[in-house]
Formats: structure tokens, sequence, C-alpha cells
């Protein structure tokens, strides 16, 4: 019980619409996690796949966003 309501938990902020394979995927990498079996490369693959296309067109959209080094040296008082 408590597996499935984990695997089905989303916040409102990051509800987006999955196609089937999507949330299979999405699935088994949950399952993966919460019980440390490993997880087909396949899925991996697909997983990193759509993670590389996400990131290049928010790149494309924005350019190259760094706002780490500039905060960390914001800390430091650089």
């Amino acid at each position: 019980m408590a597996l499935n309501h984990l695997l089905n938990a989303r916040s409102d902020e990051a509800a987006v619409q999955l196609d089937s394979g999507e949330s299979a995927d999405e699935q088994a990498v949950m399952e993966s996690f919460l019980t440390g079996k490993p997880l087909d490369p396949e899925v991996s693959r697909r997983v990193h796949d759509r993670a590389r296309a996400i990131r290049d067109r928010v790149f494309r959209v924005h350019g190259l966003v760094d706002i780490a080094v500039p905060g960390i040296r914001e800390l430091r008082e650089e």
C-alpha cells in the first residue's frame, strides 16, 4: 500500500502530462529507488535521453544560467 502511494504521489507543481511509456518508466525508476533493485538498462537509457532533450531545450531558451558560482561568492563575501 505505501509503495503504491509513493509511486502515485506528485506535487501540484511537478504534475505534468506523461504518455504511457514515460509513466511506466517513472514507475520503474521509483520502484528501483524504493526497493534497491537494479534499473533496467533500457529504461535508464530512455530516461537519460529524455533528460538530455529537456536540458537542451532549456539551454536553447535560456542560455547558460550561472547562479551557483555567484551565489557561493556572495555567501563567502568575495
